[in-house]
């Protein structure tokens, strides 16, 4: 059964950083790429960003290209998402899920496996 587990959300001011991790079990990073999504209060769920660890694909969205930085560890099958100068705007539920990838951006989403529970970040203005 594929299992995702997000931890390292918190409350941090403006300006500072966190890292998200996503830990996956019962699969391998190489078999599904893994997306962020997040979900801030009142608003719809959009996407942050892609990692796809079999050939090295990464994407970010605009709102967070240059901020925020994906990774991977495969040893420990562990999708990593540090958060640098964060804004009051990237308060949200940050869910990271294993998804089929195609493509170069969200468009190229195909099918989800699994979604992990949410981590929340609330950033202070």
């Amino acid at each position: 059964e594929l299992h995702l587990v997000e931890s390292g959300g918190g409350l941090v001011q403006a300006g500072g950083s966190l890292r998200l991790s996503c830990a996956a079990s019962g699969f391998s990073l190489d078999e599904y790429a893994i997306a962020w999504f997040r979900r801030a209060p009142g608003k719809e769920r959009e996407g942050v960003s892609l990692i796809s660890t079999s050939d090295g694909r990464i994407y970010y969205r605009d709102y967070v290209k240059g901020r925020f930085t994906v990774s991977s560890d495969n040893s420990d099958n562990t999708v990593y998402l540090q958060m640098t100068s964060l804004k009051h705007e990237d308060t949200a539920i940050y869910f990271c899920a294993a998804v089929i990838w195609y493509g170069t951006d969200f468009s190229g989403v195909a099918d989800f496996g699994a979604w992990g529970q949410g981590t929340p970040v609330t950033v202070s203005s």
